[in-house]
């Protein structure tokens, strides 16, 4: 299919670009993106949302196949990037319970990637352990993508919520983001925090004390310049943030039954919550919510956690055209 003039001369460079900074690369970690990185990025992705918008899906990608290998049940992150490579003419094998496959057999997650990538161009991998992603991508010749590596990082997540906060609120610096929830098993804010420090903003944690954000990763950030503060309750900080990002405390992390109970039901934002904040204040769950969000909330205009997963899936769409050489 041949796209119409517009949209070629959009951000995205089509056809073989094989000599694109990210093709053929792993994506990891937050920590391999610089700024400027970042701004390409999320300029592939808005011209993604353009295409997507005018056509629905288009050929960029044909003949080439995903591999999405998840050890951890997904919905959102599986099917976005089931969708993300559909709507760019690819192939996907899905494989959503590696529990009942090979790895029952006792295969390793070396052996498996490697044959895998026989069939693929690329793997996206969700793995309960930290570090899983850094040992597929060493074991593989095909790109490594992490969807989520135990409680270390969600990269992916990560860009498409900076992505969110851009979109919504125009820019990023000069703002104040505070995080509530679990923030000590939470990937998804070990992430975004990083990608944050590249930018001029305030990150305000609320958690309870057993839920803090990781002092390691906390005084990393500071020796990088990120004005950071911790409490125990929203209300401190509620009037001057500008983007609140709601975790949920996930009980499949705890050990100990007893302390998820204890804390399960610290936060919840309600109508009343809404009101007590800014007019132009942007409301962010990376979900799913269970109950840290009552459904009242949904329509106020300022909650953007379901923007935020469509905004995710022009940010894959970049993510495959460029690993792809495609962008």
């Amino acid at each position: 299919m041949t796209l119409p003039t517009h949209l070629l001369n959009t951000h995205l460079p089509l056809g073989d670009q094989r000599t694109g900074r990210f093709y053929g690369k792993d994506i990891l970690s937050v920590s391999q993106f610089s700024r400027d990185d970042l701004e390409y990025i999320f300029g592939v992705a808005e011209a993604m949302r353009t295409m997507v918008a005018h056509i629905g899906t288009f050929d960029l990608l044909k003949g080439k196949i995903l591999a999405n290998l998840f050890y951890e049940p997904s919905t959102r992150t599986s099917s976005s990037f089931l969708a993300a490579m559909e709507r760019l003419g690819g192939s996907v094998i899905p494989i959503n319970e590696v529990r009942y496959s090979s790895v029952t057999k006792g295969e390793s997650l070396t052996d498996t990637v490697r044959t895998l990538e026989c069939y693929a161009d690329v793997i996206v991998l969700r793995h309960p352990e930290t570090g899983s992603a850094a040992i597929a991508a060493n074991a593989a010749r095909k790109p490594i993508i992490n969807a989520g590596d135990g409680i270390g990082e969600h990269p992916t997540q990560a860009l498409l919520d900076l992505f969110t906060i851009r979109e919504e609120l125009g820019s990023i610096d000069g703002l104040t983001v505070t995080m509530l929830g679990d923030l000590k098993y939470g990937r998804t804010v070990h992430s975004l925090a990083k990608l944050l420090a590249l930018y001029r903003v305030k990150v305000n944690y609320v958690s309870p004390e057993i839920l803090r954000m990781p002092p390691e990763l906390v005084a990393q950030l500071r020796k990088r310049g990120l004005p950071q503060t911790e409490h125990t309750t929203l209300d401190a900080v509620l009037p001057e943030t500008d983007v609140l990002y709601v975790t949920r405390v996930q009980k499949e992390r705890f050990e100990n039954m007893e302390e998820y109970e204890s804390v399960k039901g610290s936060y919840i934002i309600t109508a009343e919550t809404m009101k007590r904040a800014k007019p132009n204040f942007v409301l962010m769950h990376p979900l799913p919510r269970v109950g840290e969000i009552s459904p009242e909330v949904d329509d106020d205009p300022r909650a953007a956690y379901f923007r935020q997963m469509e905004y995710g899936l022009y940010v894959r769409m970049a993510l495959l055209a460029m690993v792809l050489g495609k962008a």
